[in-house]
């Protein structure tokens, strides 16, 4: 499917149209990522282009993280924001048990720094598959790790005990797609 390719300019003023919408729906994976009380807008636009990069079928909003439209979100997003379907939830237990109801079998895996964590190389990434990523300074609350089947974790080798979320979760998505395409 040959889906054309815009520059950052392009996409900050473009409106798509329903065939664009429809092409780029159409090859969407089974992939769905959740912020769990992000705050900063400018990682929550930069999750829009990364979902949009792997193509993510949709990203849940929960609990503190703001929504679109916001200046810094288009920004941060380039316009990918209009591309990516999602939602918003109060509480991000909730979007986890929409998930669950509405996609049978989807493992729900979280990007954490955790006593469970096991590395982030060695997980079952199979389709369908929800991404959580939590608070910059907090991460993910411990209620919603309590509902992941996995918790994985990047090694951390220098001083910081932690990356920016938006990084952590671009690893992890990009290792997903690497193993779902062997």
């Amino acid at each position: 499917m040959d889906i054309t390719k815009l520059g950052a300019e392009e996409l900050r003023v473009i409106t798509p149209t329903e065939e664009q919408l429809e092409k780029v729906k159409s090859s969407r994976q089974e992939i769905y990522i959740i912020l769990d009380n992000i705050l900063d807008t400018y990682n929550t636009g930069s999750v829009f282009r990364l979902a949009d990069a792997v193509g993510a079928k949709k990203i849940y909003l929960c609990e503190g993280s703001e929504t679109p439209p916001n200046h810094k979100i288009k920004k941060a997003s380039v316009g990918t924001w209009q591309w990516v379907e999602w939602e918003y939830f109060e509480h991000t237990k909730e979007a986890i048990n929409d998930l669950r109801l509405k996609i049978n079998d989807i493992k729900i895996i979280g990007v954490e720094l955790d006593a469970r964590a096991i590395d982030y190389t060695k997980a079952d990434y199979s389709l369908p598959i929800a991404l959580v990523v939590g608070h910059e300074s907090d991460g993910i609350s411990q209620e919603v790790l309590s509902m992941c089947d996995q918790i994985v974790q990047l090694p951390q080798l220098g001083i910081n005990k932690s990356l920016n979320v938006m990084v952590s979760l671009g690893i992890v998505l990009y290792e997903v797609l690497e193993k779902n395409s062997r």
